[in-house]
Order: structure tokens, then sequence, then C-alpha cells
């Protein structure tokens, strides 16, 4: 015990002596003395300042395509992070010591991550799917030094953990203390030092550009404002962001609107539309994006505004100097608008500075939304330059993604097209669903994922989501469910037509086109408005979507196609297992118009809370299942190798081909993947389960012991075997199961390519049995799976087959056996039999899984009866013999007499 701690500790010390060293031989002095000298600190109490903003960088632009940091992705931006811990107040005016982290971060997007357990289900759609690209890689420096705050210069010295061939770094700012938009960038560099070969130094391993977040001068934007720089773009009611937190609440409800749109209202071909200036040659971009800076009480903000092409749609870009206007605004209190100056950033890989602050922009906030104009923000871009100067461009539109989610004070819904939809759906709205309760319009049951196709698209997702019921906004919860409920318990078994908008998000996996006069897509958003029948369930609405070119639009209300259909049928909230939401998106034109579209058909692929809550204790109920039959079946093999073990001849007797069936039989659910029954994809439901461990306990459960039984089918095989084999006297069981094989092998070929025909009778497309996961067609091989279940359920018929053969009455099956085995495969039927006369829902099968064999009231039957009558007559035939059913010419029984024996 004693003699162990030196050692540790020489360990340790020997492990520490190299990073000491490494850290002092990073020196202040050396590398930044020139810059910034270090002053010794105040005497004590020197209490550190404390504050966000006290020095800090913000998605900074570094480029490193000249060094080893982009070596093979040198097309890919990297964004810098710093914060300032902690500033202390040295001996020397306007010179602090700052310690503070920075972050390098590869721009890229996170990979899809999957979140395992079972408990708990979201009842939230899902986004849009996307490839997904490189995963974030992130470095950390922590790093130390000195910030003079009156020439702005900071030089600081730390280390770092990442892939880099240097792990000690020198980093170099130029950072005012106060600045105004044209100084408002700041410069620098990082740079690499190695302590064992100073020679290897690296002046200049990246560049950096950042914005100063520290006290800011807002001069451009008051000064355009007294100059009456602003129009009035048109009469538009805005809404309000209060008095209080003003700012704060503008900018946050700004980054909530996401990307937004361009429209480009000239001519590009006619007229200058480069806006960003002309290190970008003839880009013109499709999207923009707010990066916050600063946001103020006062209604002062300042952005970098970036841009990017249609590609980048519904992503945050990357700081691209040449890509990205930086600029300041001010909200106009009387109008409800902002009013923003922006200005080019001129970079040529060393140092960024701002120019030519030629670019206005008047955004507004609409209080009304319609079925046509959905957007949190809308507004101008232009040039305060005229036609005739250099420099001048034409008017652009701005206006957000719609749909989204967040919801403004006094934002409120006019609908303008539920005379036309009543008209358009007369006849459809004259068809009664089911009886029973609907989902209560403000509850969570209105919103539901869904799939489908039409001719040209078969793999359709998405999802849909009301936006406002009645003059209400739709909120996703548990307290506006509960609202909901008792607002609209007293209408229930109206028959009351409700206003209500929705919005619908479709996507999948390829491109293509809905018409020729659609542009190519792999995803698309339909905006909807109608009446909702409280009564019977029926939702049909008039539909907008987009069908305009992805980039530089021109004339956003010409690229509108209105001329959709959208006709939903909810289920009752009592629905059974095998009713679900369908509906239709079809096009109103005549086939012969250019925008016609050939109809969609939707399924819904998610349920109802009160399904869901059903759905989980149907999960437990069906794997508790499965652990009580793979137990009775360890039960019911260790009675058969107990029973072969006191009885040896009847061992040879126990057919080999039966046992070989058991056993595949066993080893299909262990090749397969478990959790696949637990996890859906896109075209299943969608439903996100909590992460307690309570899935995983039980997989491993179901694991072990479905190998249980397994190995001892392959023991009970194995001694089968070798009890043959021993004995060379054993020769008619080998006989007999040949002829048993030659027997059984072409009805299981039959049966295989019964089931084959079957397969390829189908019609290619046909309307589909919905259930609550969705409607996917068997593929071949599926078939062929649940033939393989049929062979099983049936895996007496070998050992009938030898007895015959054999003509055998050993008792060479325990009773237990060959009845326990046969209830254990029965019983997935009779729970099928329930579970289809059932109103609970579930949205996995873990028992009774029909993709594994054929479940359905009249196979259920079948099967049952055929196991049955097997039981029956291996019981017959252990007691009287194994020819004894057949008729009494086909029996060949050999005769011996006692002759007695003469004595001497």
């Amino acid at each position: 015990m004693h003699a162990a701690f030196p050692f540790t500790a020489i360990l340790l010390l020997l492990l520490l002596l190299p990073l000491s060293s490494a850290a002092a031989g990073i020196s202040y002095s050396d590398h930044c003395g020139a810059i910034v000298r270090d002053p010794p600190l105040l005497p004590s109490p020197n209490p550190p300042i404390i504050t966000p903003k006290f020095l800090a960088l913000r998605h900074a632009h570094v480029d490193g395509s000249a060094n080893n940091m982009n070596k093979g992705n040198s097309e890919i931006p990297r964004s810098l992070t710093f914060s300032c811990n902690k500033a202390y107040k040295t001996q020397k005016d306007a010179v602090f010591k700052i310690e503070g982290l920075l972050s390098l971060v590869g721009v890229g997007y996170p990979r899809n991550q999957t979140r395992r357990g079972l408990r708990l289900v979201h009842f939230r759609p899902p986004r849009i799917p996307v490839t997904p690209g490189d995963a974030w890689n992130s470095i950390s420096f922590s790093l130390s030094g000195f910030w003079d705050s009156i020439s702005g210069k900071l030089c600081m010295v730390g280390s770092g953990s990442g892939k880099l061939n240097s792990n000690h770094f020198v980093l170099k700012l130029d950072y005012l203390n106060s600045s105004n938009i044209f100084n408002s960038l700041v410069n620098g560099t990082m740079e690499s030092i190695d302590v064992s070969n100073e020679m290897r130094r690296d002046p200049k391993l990246m560049s950096i550009l950042g914005v100063n977040v520290k006290t800011y001068k807002y001069e451009l934007i008051d000064k355009e404002i007294e100059s009456n720089g602003f129009e009035l773009l048109d009469d538009m009611t805005s809404v309000s962001f209060g008095v209080e937190d003003l700012g704060q609440n503008m900018c946050t409800y700004m980054i909530s609107a996401g990307v937004v749109d361009l429209d480009y209202k000239s001519d590009c071909n006619s007229v200058n539309c480069n806006f960003l200036g002309r290190g970008n040659g003839n880009f013109t971009p499709s999207v923009m994006y707010f990066n916050q800076i600063e946001c103020l009480d006062s209604g002062r903000v300042r952005f970098l505004l970036g841009f990017g092409d249609f590609g980048n749609n519904g992503y945050r870009l990357p700081f691209e100097p040449n890509k990205t206007l930086v600029s300041e605004g001010k909200w106009d209190g009387k109008t409800r608008r902002l009013n923003m100056v922006a200005c080019r950033i001129f970079s040529d890989g060393d140092e960024g500075f701002v120019g030519e602050c030629l670019i206005r922009l008047s955004l507004r906030f609409p209080a009304r939304w319609t079925l046509r104009e959905r957007s949190y923000i809308v507004g101008e871009l232009w040039s305060s330059r005229s036609v005739n100067e250099s420099g001048y461009f034409g008017r652009v539109s701005l206006s957000s993604i719609k749909n989204k989610n967040a919801r403004a004070a006094g934002l409120t819904y006019e609908y303008k097209e539920i005379e036309n939809a009543r008209k358009s759906c007369a006849n459809k709205m004259m068809q009664k669903g089911d009886e029973g309760k609907y989902p209560v319009p403000l509850s969570p049951d209105m919103r539901f994922d869904m799939f489908g196709g039409n001719k040209k698209v078969k793999d359709l997702w998405g999802y849909s989501s009301p936006l406002y019921v009645d003059n209400q906004p739709y909120r996703l919860s548990s307290v506006v469910g509960r609202e909901a409920k008792s607002t609209w318990e007293g209408k229930q078994n109206l028959s009351k037509m409700i206003n209500v908008s929705y919005t619908l998000s479709l996507a999948t996996s390829h491109d293509f086109r809905l018409s020729s006069e659609y542009m190519q897509i792999k995803s698309f958003e339909i905006s909807a408005e109608g009446t909702y029948d409280l009564g019977s369930g029926h939702l049909c609405m008039i539909g907008c979507m987009d069908v305009g070119p992805p980039k530089v639009r021109v004339g956003r209300n010409l690229s509108l196609d209105c001329e959709i259909l959208v006709d939903i049928q909810y289920p009752p909230l009592n629905a059974r297992n095998g009713d679900a939401l369908k509906g239709t998106i079809e096009s109103k034109r005549e086939k012969s118009d250019r925008l016609y579209f050939e109809p969609f058909e939707l399924f819904a692929s998610s349920f109802y809370a009160g399904q869901a809550k059903e759905s989980i204790w149907r999960m437990d109920l069906e794997i508790t299942m499965v652990l009580i039959s793979n137990t009775l079946s360890c039960i019911f093999i260790s009675l058969q190798l107990l029973h072969v073990k006191r009885h040896a001849d009847a061992l040879p007797m126990v057919s080999v081909i039966m046992l070989i069936v058991l056993t595949l039989g066993h080893l299909v659910p262990l090749l397969l993947n478990f959790e696949a029954l637990f996890m859906m994809s896109h075209n299943n439901v969608n439903v996100n389960f909590g992460n307690d461990g309570w899935l995983e306990v039980n997989e491993v459960l179901v694991r072990v012991i479905t190998m249980i039984p397994f190995l001892l089918e392959v023991r009970l095989l194995q001694m089968a075997w070798t009890a043959r084999s021993g004995d060379g006297s054993q020769k008619n069981p080998w006989i007999s199961d040949k002829q048993v094989l030659y027997l059984s092998l072409p009805m299981y070929i039959g049966g295989g390519l019964i089931a084959w025909f079957v397969h390829l009778s189908r019609k290619s497309y046909q309307r589909p049995r919905i259930h609550h996961l969705g409607y996917k067609r068997q593929s071949l091989w599926g078939d062929l799976k649940s033939y393989a279940g049929l062979i099983l359920d049936g895996f007496l018929l070998p050992q009938v087959l030898f007895n015959i053969v054999s003509d055998s009455s050993v008792k060479a099956l325990v009773p237990s056996f060959y009845f326990g085995i046969t209830f254990v495969r029965l019983l997935p039927h009779a729970y099928d039999l329930y579970r289809s006369h059932s109103s609970a829902w579930s949205f996995s099968y873990i028992y009774a899984n029909p993709r594994l064999d054929y479940y359905s009231t009249a196979w259920d039957i079948i099967i049952s009866v055929g196991g049955l009558l097997f039981v029956l007559i291996i019981y017959l035939q252990q007691r009287y013999g194994g020819r004894s059913l057949l008729p009494r010419r086909f029996w060949q029984r050999s005769t011996y007499e006692k002759l007695p024996v003469a004595t001497a």
C-alpha cells in the first residue's frame, strides 16, 4: 500500500512536468509586450469587472485558407466567438487585464441524433427533413492578456485543444472603446506558437474580422431620419412591442421570423440588382437573415444582414464579409416601422472596413394576416442614390417565411376566402363522418403528421397545424387544450361550422415538379383557410402555394396558386385501431391548365392524445406478453430435455426436421433489430421517447429470454442428432426423417410459390387499408417472412409425418412440450383477435407483429384450429401408433409369435 504511493506520485509528476514547462513557455512579454505592456494589478481589493459586453465577439469571420486551419476545407468558412470572463483594473489608467474564452467553430449542419427511451411522447410535428452535413467542429482556447482602452489594442496568450499542430496561441485585436458604424469592425489575428521550436512560428495563422459591441454611437440613422430619407411604403397596421423592453421584444420577434425572402421589383437584366457591391459580380441573393448585434430599450438596433441563395433557406448563414451588410436602425413609434441604414463591408482577407452606406431598409410587422400574406416581416430595401447615379440598384421587397409559430400581441387573422371555400366544399361538407366526438378546435388533436402521394410522388410526408381558429391563435400546450375543451364542450353535439386557417408543410426524398409551370422542388408549403364541421370532423379549405422560381422573384403575388382544395376527414376521438385521418390535396384547375397537378392522397401517421395514452399501455402489455411467451418457451423446452434424459429411447424418435424448424424460428427474431420495433421512421408515426432507460432494460430482457429458448432448442437438436449418429443401429429414424423431408419440402415450397403468386397478383397501386401507423405496401420479402411465421405455427407437421412414416408409438414428445409450444404460438393469434375488436391504439407492433406472421380474423381462426388439430394427432399417435388415424389398409404391422424353446 505504501510502496504504491511513491510510484503514483512520481508518475503524476512526470505527467505534469511537460504541461508546466509548456505553460511556462508562453510568455506574454515576449509576444505581446511591444503591443500592450503588462502593468501590475491594483492592490487588493480589486474585484473583477464582469459584464457580458465588456469585450466580446459574436460569429466573427475567420480566414485561415492560407494556412493549415482550412486544409481540405478551403471553401468552408469559419466563425469565431470570444467572451470576456473577467476584467481587472491595473495600475496604469485605461489598461485592463482580460481573461476570456475563445471558440472557433467550423460552419456545418449538426448531425441528426436519435434519442432512446419510451415513456415521454411529444405531439410536435417534425420539421421538413434535410440531408445533414458535416458535424460541428469546435476548438476552444483559454486566453489572458491586456487591453488598452485608449488605443484599442488587445493582446492575449493562452492554450487550447483541438486538431491543430500547436496548442499555444497569441490573439491580437484592434478593439475600440467606442465606435460608430464606420469603425465598428474589429480586425485582428491569431498566431500559433510552437514552444519547442520558435522558428516554426506562423506569424499569421488566422485573420479575424468581427463587430464591436462596446459603446456605440447611432449617428448615421439619426442624420438619415432628420433628412427624411425614409418614405412611406404603403398604409399597413403593425404590431406593437410595448414600451418596456421594446428593443429586445422587437429583436426576438425578428429573429423568430427566420429567413426573409427577397423579391426583386425590377428586371435584373436591364437594371442593376447587385446591392452587395462590386466584389460579388452578378450575385443576386434570394434570402436574408438577421444576426443580432445590439438591441436597446429605446428602440435602437444593430444587425448584421447576411445574404445567401435558396439552398441555405431555413438555416443561419455564416458571416461572409462580401455577402453581409452592417446596419443600424431606429424604431418609429408613430408609423410603427423599423428604419435602417446599411453599409457594405470590404475585406481583402487581412483587414476589413465599412463603406458605401447607400442602402436603406424599412421594415414593418403586419398586425393582420390573411391567406395570401402571413409574413412576420415585410418591407423594402432600396438605394439612396437616384437612377442615373453610379451604384444605384433596383428596389427589393422583403417578406419573411410564412406560418411561423411565434405570435405578437395584437396580431389577428382576417378570413377572405371563406365564401369561396364554402362554395367549393359544398358537396364535400354534405358527407357526414362517423358518429362520435371529434377533436376540439383549439386542442392538440387538430395538429397531425401525415404521409401520402400521387401518381408522380410516392413518398410524401409532412405535418399540418392550425394557425388560427376563428379569431384565436392556435397554440400547442396542455393549458390551451384544457381551455379549449371547456370552451367548446357545449358545442360538441352541434353541427357548427368554425372558421379555421392552417399550414401544411410537405416534403419528399427527391426533387420533383408538381406541373410544367411549377419550379422543381423537394418540399412545399400550403397556406389554407376554410371551415371545420365540429359535428362531423370534416375540414375543407382553399389553399395557396408558391409556384415562383427560387431565385430573383419578380412580383410575389403573381407567383401564388390559390386554386387548391384541401379536404380532411378527422376520425372520431374513440375511433377503432383501423380508422385514421384521411384527406386530399387537389387542384381546382382544368387538366389542360399549366398549373394543374395530380391530386395527393393524405393519411395521418400520428394520433390523438388519448390514443397515445392507450398506446403506451398497449406497448407495456405487449412487451409483457413477449417476456411471458419466451419464459414459457424456456420452461416447455426444459421439460422436453428432462424427458429425453429420463427416456433415452425417446430421443431418436424426435423429428430432426421439426427441431430445425423450431430452432430457425427462434433465430430470426435474434437476427432482426429489436430496436426497430420501437423507433419509427418518418413514414411512420412521429414520436419522441423519453430517455429514462426503461426501453433499454426491456430490450435486454427480451434479447436474453429470446436467446435462452434458442440455446435450449440447439441443445435438443444436438442431442437428437448425437443419439442417432452415435448408435449405428439407429438407421430407421434417419430414413424416416429423409422421407419427412421429401414430403414436407414440396409442401413448404408450394406454399411459398403461392405466397409469391399472391404478391405478384396485387395491383401496383391499390387504395390502402389505413392503420394508425400508416400504410406501406408489403414487399416480397415481407410476404415471405409472414409465410415463414405460418410454417413455424405448424411446427408439429414434420413430427406428425415422422410418426406416420416410422409408425412409431414411442412417447418422443412430452405433452407439456407439444401442447405448450403450440399454446405459445397460438397465443399471439388469440391476442390479435382481441386487438382487432378493441378500440385501443398502438404505434408499434411488438407482439403479434403482422410482418412476421399472418394475422387477420380468418387466419387467426384457421391457424388456431390447425395448431390444436396437430396437438390432438400427436397425442393419438403416441397413444395408439403413428398410423392409427389412417385407414386400416395403410397399416403395416409385423406379427411376432412366441415359439416354445426346446430344452434338453
